[in-house]
């Protein structure tokens, strides 16, 4: 008997994966584990030129708004927000894992999923640690900084006292699996003080070393720490431990759950105890010393981070001797570009891509940092815009590892999303349901979770807006085994569209097209429109991308053709003689919102290839694209102004696309769109109330890499939309390109002087600028210096 509400059952997991025949492709995605002891780099990294790569403030971060100013630290799995208060360190400590909820495969009376708290889940907290110093308060420290080292990825903060100074220094370690706490001083100076770890799901806790319980869906979740120091005792009293007169001390923290990526066990290792091996954990990083635990982390992140380096060109002295939120303020105020700060927002990405995106789920509405155990919309995984823009970052900035974390959730998730699908699609209540009567393949829901669930309405086209993300990775890395690996979401997208697509003939002829069922433009207008330009351009892009998998692995060839018939049948959006815009529904007249934040009707522009101002695709297709997308505005949510700002650069208007990600700089103040204190997007539900939501934080880098340089497979295009205000010089090397080939790129004037192309599998491109092209042939591995292209 199932004894949790939430818990789906082995035995229906287990029919749920061999149903889909994916048994064996389950388990890929690493869990909380053991792991063999890292290897311990002996030589310290000293990053050159690091001021470029510094975040840094005057004040700690307040407890009551650790959300907008805490500083965020993540090895991938585990995370953390941290207040760097001298006298009070708090810091908050998550899981990916960290789910309530369940399968939630009983749909409400108008047969869409429930969507609350325990039926679909939450994304919660884990721990909550305290480190308290009572002599250390606010109050009695002068000359107070902290800050984020991108180029090394540490969190530090420095105060003195009595003319001592303080210094702390912290870190989420991927190789130890472990966060480090390390606390120094100069001066002749001691800590003393407790360390206390509690739970945040009103636990018990008996222990001053660890915890562990269970969630009310059976997950169950651990965490530890331990702490040591070289000068002064360490003890244990009851639920606290406590440190005194310590010249030093090191605190290190772990913690996980029993989730396991695998639908046939039920989404749990039931032979793993998360109490005892964070406590494993916890004792055999303490037992390395503070400096050999600093140079692993650091060899470890450099690795993913050194593998881009930009410059957008030379901030002023006056702006560098601002702090990062003066000189947010500064930005806004004044009007004059600060290229450092911007390239730093851009680093700033990559930081909590490489911090919340290593070895489980993928980032999820919250990344990876919450501040409390009800985020709003559960902190889910989106499937209409905001799962796929948490990834359109990481192949365009050097960080195609960062990406498998996505590749591996659809993958441990498909088991299930096929069966529900099968089961519960076709529901008559449905009204997106498929009056073919048909069913085949896979879809998902608006909202998903870690259990296969799906929450909010049913969103036919999401399969197909995953299947793209996933196809485009390949576009960039040209693995083979990665596009065998992703091929059954593929062809389970495209057999769902065979059984959904219905014929159509156009008023006033005989042609026949194929157009998609009733469904929803997200995330406005009509609820049950025919042919939505969403899913007829989503579903087009798949179609080529399953077609092309299918040549390349030398599989189902004549589904493929099938496919292809297909593709060729599918109607596209004209142009509105009414708006003058692309349509985005089978009608002339708008019938959504203006000014929605979603640009649902324009997917064939961004992320999609269709729509492109080269001559390739008819004038007023785009001329209906471009006044669609000025239709819609330049101020939103900072996730819209980042899709904004993209669409832009792909029409090369390069000063729209810049104002956008300026405004998504501007800083945040009540509650309202812009950046906050810590530089998290900030998203205001309403007014006087905002809210972290972090896509911003990734789509507004990607939009600033498509200004430098935009690629798809055969073609690369230098400087496509670059602004007035990174013109005068800049450069960008390690910058990837889709077809396989990695570009350094420098620039003065606006025009490149440096061009040089490596190939990491891609075979042939054409490298373009300004109307001049040069067609490149390279074996793999091989590299190419271009020059004089802009002659």
């Amino acid at each position: 008997m199932n004894t949790c509400p939430n818990e789906p059952s082995r035995r229906t997991l287990l029919s749920l994966a061999t149903t889909a025949g994916l048994t064996a492709a389950l388990g890929t995605l690493p869990t909380f584990t053991a792991s063999a002891a890292p290897v311990r780099p002996t030589e310290t990294h000293r990053p050159a030129d690091s001021s470029r790569h510094l975040l840094w403030w005057r004040t700690p971060g307040d407890e009551g708004s650790l959300i907008e100013q805490g500083l965020p630290l993540g090895n991938g799995r585990i995370g953390a927000l941290a207040s760097n208060d001298p006298g009070r360190e708090l810091m908050l400590v998550t899981d990916a894992t960290m789910w309530t909820g369940g399968l939630n495969d009983t749909l409400d009376k108008d047969g869409q999923f429930p969507y609350g708290r325990t039926d679909f889940g939450s994304f919660t907290l884990l721990a909550k640690l305290i480190v308290d110093i009572p002599d250390h308060d606010l109050g009695s420290v002068h000359s107070y900084r902290r800050s984020l080292d991108l180029s090394q990825g540490l969190v530090s903060s420095s105060y003195v006292r009595s003319g001592v100074t303080y210094r702390r220094e912290m870190y989420a370690s991927h190789p130890d699996d472990v966060i480090v706490l390390h606390f120094t001083q100069s001066g002749g100076g001691r800590y003393t003080g407790t360390i206390t770890l509690t739970g945040t799901h009103g636990e018990k806790t008996t222990s001053a070393g660890s915890f562990g319980a269970t969630l009310a869906n059976g997950l169950r979740y651990g965490a530890a720490v331990k702490a040591r120091s070289r000068g002064g005792d360490v003890t244990v009293n009851g639920t606290e431990i406590i440190f005194s007169d310590c010249t030093d001390l090191t605190i290190v923290v772990s913690a996980g759950t029993n989730y396991a990526p695998d639908a046939a066990a039920g989404f749990r290792n039931p032979s793993l105890d998360p109490e005892r091996l964070a406590r494993t954990k916890v004792h055999a990083a303490a037992s390395e010393s503070a400096d050999a635990l600093r140079r692993t982390h650091v060899a470890d992140y450099r690795d993913l981070y050194g593998q881009l380096d930009l410059s957008l060109g030379d901030s002023s002295a006056e702006q560098r001797g601002l702090d990062t939120w003066e000189r947010l303020h500064a930005r806004t105020r004044d009007l004059v570009p600060d290229p450092e700060l911007e390239a730093a927002y851009l680093q700033f990405g990559r930081y909590l891509m490489i911090s919340g995106s290593r070895g489980s789920l993928p980032l999820n509405l919250q990344g990876l940092w919450l501040d409390g155990n009800d985020p709003d919309w559960m902190g889910d995984y989106h499937t209409d815009i905001n799962l796929q823009m948490n990834y359109w970052m990481a192949d365009r900035t050097g960080l195609s590892l960062c990406f498998d974390a996505l590749t591996d959730y659809c993958l441990a998730q498909l088991p299930v999303w096929t069966e529900l699908t099968r089961k519960l699609f076709n529901d008559p209540r449905n009204r997106y349901r498929n009056s073919t009567g048909k069913i085949a393949g896979w879809t998902v829901a608006i909202s998903t979770n870690p259990y296969g669930g799906g929450g909010w309405w049913w969103h036919p086209a999401g399969n197909a807006w995953l299947c793209n993300s996933l196809y485009e990775h390949y576009e960039y890395t040209q693995s083979p085994a990665y596009l065998a690996k992703i091929y059954p979401l593929l062809k389970g997208a495209c057999e769902f569209w065979q059984a959904r697509l219905l014929p159509h003939t156009l008023p006033g002829t005989t042609e026949e097209v194929l157009i998609a069922d009733s469904d929803w433009s997200p995330e406005h207008g009509p609820l049950d429109a025919k042919g939505i330009t969403y899913a007829q351009e989503l579903v087009w892009a798949l179609f080529g991308n399953f077609a092309a998998a299918s040549a390349l692995l030398k599989k189902d060839t004549a589904f493929a053709d099938t496919v292809t018939g297909m593709r060729k049948r599918l109607y596209l959006p004209q142009v509105s003689p009414k708006t003058g815009w692309l349509e985005e529904w089978m009608s002339p007249d708008n019938l959504g919102e203006t000014t929605h934040r979603h640009l649902s009707g324009l997917v064939g522009l961004f992320p999609g290839d269709r729509i492109r101002p080269d001559g390739s695709t008819p004038k007023a297709i785009v001329e209906g694209a471009t006044a669609q997308l000025t239709a819609r505005g330049m101020n939103s949510y900072g996730w819209a102004n980042a899709w904004r700002s993209l669409c832009w650069a792909r029409l090369k208007d390069a000063e729209k696309a810049y104002q956008l990600v300026i405004n998504n700089l501007r800083p945040s103040s009540d509650g309202s769109n812009g950046t906050a204190f810590n530089l998290f997007d900030i998203y205001e539900v309403e007014d006087g109330r905002g809210i972290f939501q972090i896509d911003a934080n990734f789509g507004t880098p990607a939009a600033m890499t498509e200004m430098l340089l935009y690629s798809r497979p055969g073609h690369v295009e230098l400087l496509p939309a670059l602004p007035d205000a990174w013109a005068a010089s800049g450069h960008i090397n390690g910058l990837p390109a889709r077809g396989g080939f990695v570009v350094d790129l420098a620039w003065r004037n606006g025009r490149p002087t440096l061009v040089r192309l490596r190939s990491v599998g891609g075979r042939a491109t054409t490298v373009a600028f300004q109307g001049r092209s040069r067609h490149l042939e390279l074996e793999p591995g091989a590299s190419v210096t271009l020059k004089d292209l802009d002659r």
